[in-house]
């Protein structure tokens, strides 16, 4: 019976290393499992070469700090994030030990800075690091939730459960996120059209019909008056450009300011409030921040990750400056002892129904699963709230593109119908 080497975490966390006889390496896995032990890697001694044996040898804690990352800048989509979280997730479940899994993940990733990291975790966990050492190394690719899950995950021997679960909640974040920008892109689109069409209508359309008019003795329209007159502003060149261009240059450097001025603290929070109370959209904005904090706080707490440790976590991530101040005043009524749900009424953030939820969870034990599914229930309402909208949107803009051609060209043909039937009556 072959012997293998192996490190691995208790329930608190500290690494263990050792020797253990198996016939398989799946068995030697299933035997530290049931002594209480997760496996972080294993393989048979007959196979280990004397650099890679020093990866086994026994430490006295695990929270050594990890070694150095392996350059492996940039950023990763969200959409290859998921697929990674995912495969890792089964590929654990199956059976493979950690490092194992990091290795074959890194082999088949074609995304190359995710594949770059992967191999820097995998360098990192062979050296001795926890996972969530390792993946804290890397900031911009795993965030804070991430990073505290998945130590969460290992303190409890349930890597794969909570990876799992990260998965989906990185798919439903990223559905949520999808659908608030499908319903915003409609709009815009339509306004940029329309106003691309004004333009050439104005620069190169408008001027030929305005010399047919300038040697008569009619009286134009009003309509066509203020078409004729807003064409001759575009035009005009007070220095080297025609107005049009300046109008741009002054769009552009308003939107950098406004851009410059979001990033600030009091311009963060303004606009974030705007959202919030905006007619139609603040009701999907406010849906959308109520899902990510529940589904957030409660797929934290559901993975063992401490209250307050994953209220700080949620307002990290919550994307509002607003649903972060509130999610910050129930952190501190949360630390002083009092319930979380005083201090979420206060705000006046969330909705009542989200208030009861939470009420009735605390009072039964069941927290985390009441926010999942007040996550689920919000989920729902922005998704049909979305497709309201977008079957709105779509008859109002339309009309409003027509209204906007219908208007310039209704001034432009007016005067030349008056004309021909002046002439008609002559």
């Amino acid at each position: 019976m072959p012997n293998f080497l192996y490190n691995a975490l208790d329930a608190k966390g500290e690494q263990k290393s050792g020797v253990l006889a198996a016939n398989s390496e799946n068995e030697a896995i299933q035997q530290l499992r049931a002594s209480g032990l997760y496996p972080t890697q294993i393989q048979e001694e007959g196979k280990v070469s004397k650099k890679a044996k020093a990866a086994f040898a026994p430490k006295a804690k695990s929270k050594a700090k990890a070694k150095p990352a392996a350059k492996a800048g940039g950023s990763v989509k969200p959409k290859s994030l998921t697929i990674f979280t995912r495969q890792l997730a089964t590929l654990i479940d199956s059976g493979l030990p950690l490092l194992r899994s990091l290795t074959v993940l890194e082999k088949q990733e074609p995304n190359p800075v995710l594949r770059a990291t992967v191999g820097a975790l995998a360098e990192n966990v062979q050296g001795g690091s926890t996972f969530s050492e390792s993946l804290a190394q890397h900031p911009k690719i795993f965030n804070k939730l991430y990073v505290n899950m998945v130590k969460a995950g290992e303190l409890g021997g349930v890597l794969e459960v909570v990876l799992n679960r990260l998965a989906e909640y990185q798919e439903k974040a990223q559905k949520l996120k999808n659908k608030i920008v499908s319903a915003m892109v409609y709009p815009v689109i339509v306004m940029f059209i329309a106003v691309g069409i004004l333009v050439f209508l104005m620069i190169f359309i408008v001027p030929k019909f305005k010399e047919m008019f300038t040697n008569t003795d009619q009286e134009l329209p009003l309509i066509s008056k203020i078409v004729f007159g807003t064409s001759e502003f575009f035009l005009a060149r007070p220095l080297f450009l025609p107005n049009v261009f300046f109008l741009f240059i002054v769009f552009s450097v308003l939107v950098v300011i406004f851009n410059i001025w979001g990033k600030t603290k009091g311009g963060r929070s303004a606009i974030d409030l705007i959202k919030l109370r905006m007619p139609v959209l603040g009701d999907i904005q406010r849906k959308s921040a109520v899902s990510r904090f529940s589904r957030t706080l409660g797929t934290l707490v559901t993975s063992g990750v401490p209250i307050l440790q994953a209220l700080n976590i949620t307002r990290d991530t919550a994307g509002n400056v607003v649903i972060s101040s509130a999610i910050e005043k129930v952190h501190e009524a949360v630390k002083e002892g009092e319930t979380i749900v005083t201090p979420l009424q206060a705000s006046g953030v969330f909705p009542n129904m989200v208030i009861s939820m939470v009420d009735v969870g605390e009072e039964t034990g069941q927290l985390p699963e009441m926010l999942l599914k007040i996550a689920d229930v919000y989920d729902d309402e922005v998704d049909n709230s979305v497709t309201a909208l977008t079957s709105i949107l779509e008859p109002i803009m339309i009309v409003i593109l027509a209204l906007i051609v219908g208007s310039v060209v209704f001034a432009l043909f007016l005067p030349l119908i008056k004309m021909i039937s002046t002439m008609g009556n002559q």
